[in-house]
């Protein structure tokens, strides 16, 4: 049985100045927690792995712990980052991405090189893609050949572009609770081909961790980075106002437009957002 991770709140013996609020470090030695509680004087937040009915885990707790390594230290805004780094370290991909995922639009939190980014722009602007689908069904996709069969034709217009950027294959895990999706890690590779069993098993993993350390940031009341794919939800904002109409078909109207002329949806929200670009025929 996989083990499910927790990420908790921990003190330890002797901290020091790096040891600060918000910082993330393993659980290992000298973190004592007992009853979801912790001891000792400095907090920090231990990512640990948990058994239920007294499974060991093997392979699994030991991914949890090289996860935890990488978030060693980590402040809030280089969390996402070290988990794409750890990703890829621990799985068969060629890049990685995490992002939330809130009315309709991916918004990147991190990305492992300029080709997951690039891959999270297109299904920004496409609105459509194997994120998509794992944001609205809660479930795992995994679409082992985006160049031919039934991946290429799931998604034709997202299979093209992923296919001219170099991705032949996608493998999307959605993050956070069996009801309410809060984001998704995004994990493709350059060559077709499943990802196996056992490191989907460790994507999952993953995927928890990532969920977990979103959750407790978020609830300390962390900032993000959302850079400028926070702008989009405010240039959807904007052509609402100037053509009078909701918010599905505003942000449909900047996903249309960015489609024309050839360039990401985030480019065109900055635009937009500083009144460089209108829809209403102004200016």
């Amino acid at each position: 049985m996989t083990p499910r991770v927790t990420v908790t709140r921990a003190r330890h013996p002797g901290g020091t100045a790096r040891h600060r609020r918000g910082r993330f470090v393993p659980g290992g030695p000298g973190t004592r927690v007992r009853s979801g509680r912790p001891e000792h004087a400095k907090e920090a937040v231990a990512v640990r792995p948990r058994h239920d009915r007294g499974d060991s885990g093997d392979g699994h707790d030991r991914a949890a712990e090289e996860i935890a390594g990488w978030l060693w230290g980590a402040g809030p805004d280089e969390v996402p980052d070290r988990l794409c780094r750890a990703a890829t370290r621990l799985l068969p991909v060629t890049g990685v991405s995490v992002s939330l995922y809130a009315r309709g639009v991916p918004v990147r939190l991190a990305a492992s090189g300029a080709q997951a980014a690039r891959l999270g722009d297109i299904q920004a602007a496409l609105g459509d893609g194997p994120c998509h689908t794992a944001a609205l069904t809660h479930r795992t996709v995994l679409a082992d050949d985006l160049t031919r069969g039934p991946d290429a034709a799931r998604w034709p217009v997202f299979a093209q572009q992923a296919t001219d950027a170099g991705v032949r294959a996608a493998y999307v895990l959605p993050l956070g609770a069996a009801a309410v999706c809060v984001g998704t890690l995004d994990l493709h590779r350059d060559e077709p081909g499943p990802l196996g069993a056992a490191d989907l098993r460790t994507a999952r993993v993953l995927a928890r961790v990532t969920t977990a350390a979103l959750t407790v940031l978020v609830r300390e009341d962390a900032p993000w980075p959302g850079g400028r794919q926070a702008e989009i939800h405010q240039a959807t904002g904007v052509v609402m106002a100037q053509l009078g109409i909701s918010a599905a078909p505003a942000l449909a109207r900047l996903r249309a437009h960015a489609f024309a002329e050839d360039r990401t949806i985030r480019d065109l929200a900055h635009e937009v957002v500083r009144g460089r670009i209108r829809f209403d025929g102004e200016g």
